[in-house]
């Protein structure tokens, strides 16, 4: 088989990046600690990182999110930040009175060489006698990944600093990865048709897609409790959706704290909970090991309701066959992510031509052609640390038919006049971003509807008749 044609960044001929594709890691730490009930988290930088959090998060999820920063200042840079760290965790504690203050480092602290963890042990020495919040730290610098990495990062660092082993469980832990809300929503719902006790961290499906409060509240209803999480080091199994994870940050930089890779293999190594892995369930196959496995852990049967929409989503491929078979598709953004979708695509006859990623794991082409087998396409251009403009470059030489992906590519998709279809993160642009669907048979059925339909509107709008039936 020829080796696909992997494109790096740094082998184009660049002087800055335009339009990454990725975002930075302790936005992707604050996305996980949205899912921890009664928690704050707290930026260990300048104020400007903070900002540029909470603005990329309330576009998407449409929500109110507050980011607390230590607030750098050019003093702070050269003299360290712990009297900011100490008034930051104090005006915390005063004023929204928290469960958990979770803790992200940024390039500017990791570079003059704070030590948070000593801070953290510093200060609940000066205020010993008292009752403190949980305190959680992440070390996310962006020169050292994406968000991706920094989200991974938090899951493990909240599950290595809560976790504990009393007495043994039914409780299944569930490590699900970037997924909107309304996914989240689909997987809780499993477990309840499958009358299974489960933990799922992080669960931001209520912190970051409320209801319409009658007063505001400083802190969002929902998350996974510290109770809870507590739980998952005595829970009889861990499930965690991914191939790439965090592997972008561990070739990076060297971690010389941090010794496992993500929070299951860790409750595997520290409690010997057994760990399952599994890809984003997106598609019929990798729907099919999903729930496959839960079967084998639980001792049970699908439910007939999942039955019921995997058979209609088998009908309506057969239904699309002819408007899909042969298109081609650029398909970007997390590296777990596009997996998924590449995946679900080569079922439907839809070509992936172009695949670009921020991430930098050196592993998504062996990814992609395991989960593929022989369906792997070749001759598809794999972009690792990519960024739009360079990506820009190859689509009049393979000319897809579809674009599938953030908000950010939406430059490219009307420069070249193809459809987009919106998924991952973020989405700016559109409203509903929190309740798109990408998993199960449910959420492909969602997929694969949009895609048709883009497909459909753009041959009708490129028809100087115009279609009546298609």
């Amino acid at each position: 088989m020829e080796t696909s044609k992997y494109i790096k960044k740094k082998e184009q001929a660049f002087t800055s990046t335009r339009n990454a594709c990725k975002q930075c890691s302790p936005l992707g730490s604050s996305l996980a600690f949205k899912g921890i009930k009664n928690c704050i988290p707290l930026i260990h930088g300048s104020q400007g990182c903070s900002t540029y959090i909470r603005r990329y998060m309330i576009s998407h999820f449409r929500e109110p999110i507050d980011i607390a920063s230590s607030n750098f200042s050019e003093n702070s840079t050269v003299f360290g930040g712990a009297q900011n760290f100490n008034i930051s965790v104090d005006n915390l504690i005063k004023q929204y009175n928290p469960e958990v203050i979770a803790i992200s480092s940024t390039c500017l602290s990791e570079t003059i060489g704070e030590d948070v963890k000593k801070m953290i042990s510093e200060y609940k020495a000066v205020n010993k006698g008292k009752i403190l919040p949980e305190l959680i730290f992440a070390s996310t610098p962006s020169y050292a990944g994406s968000h991706v990495d920094g989200y991974h990062e938090a899951v493990f660092e909240t599950i290595k600093s809560l976790s504990e082993n009393k007495e043994s469980n039914d409780i299944i832990n569930l490590f699900p990865g970037i997924l909107s809300p309304e996914d989240l929503r689909l997987l809780k719902e499993v477990f309840l048709y499958y009358n299974q006790s489960y933990i799922m961290f992080p669960d931001y499906s209520d912190t970051l897609d409320n209801p319409s409060w009658d007063e505001y509240k400083k802190i969002s209803d929902g998350g996974t409790s510290v109770e809870a999480l507590k739980r998952t080091g005595s829970s009889k199994a861990s499930i965690e959706f991914g191939y790439v994870f965090n592997s972008s940050a561990q070739t990076s930089r060297i971690k010389t704290q941090v010794a496992y890779q993500t929070a299951a293999k860790y409750l595997n190594e520290k409690f010997e909970i057994p760990t399952y892995s599994t890809g984003f369930p997106i598609g019929i196959k990798e729907s099919d090991a999903f729930f496959n496995l839960l079967n084998a852990i639980t001792g049970k049967e699908t439910p007939e309701k999942y039955l019921l929409e995997r058979g209609r989503l088998v009908d309506s491929y057969i239904d699309g066959h002819k408007y899909l078979s042969g298109k081609k598709a650029f398909v970007y953004g997390d590296e777990d992510l596009i997996i998924g979708i590449i995946s679900f695509l080569s079922e439907i006859g839809i070509k992936t031509v172009l695949c670009a990623t921020g991430g930098e794991s050196k592993i998504l082409q062996s990814a992609l052609e395991n989960v593929l087998g022989d369906r792997f396409n070749s001759e598809m251009i794999i972009g690792s640390g990519m960024d739009f403009e360079s990506m820009g470059a190859h689509m009049e030489t393979y000319q897809p038919d579809i674009m599938i992906g953030s908000s950010k590519g939406v430059y490219l998709s009307k420069r070249h006049d193809i459809p987009l279809v919106r998924v991952g993160f973020p989405i700016h642009d559109r409203i509903g971003s929190q309740r798109v669907k990408h998993i199960l048979y449910e959420g492909t059925q969602e997929l694969f509807d949009k895609i048709t339909n883009a497909l459909l509107e753009k041959r009708q709008d490129d028809s100087e008749i115009g279609y009546q039936y298609m």
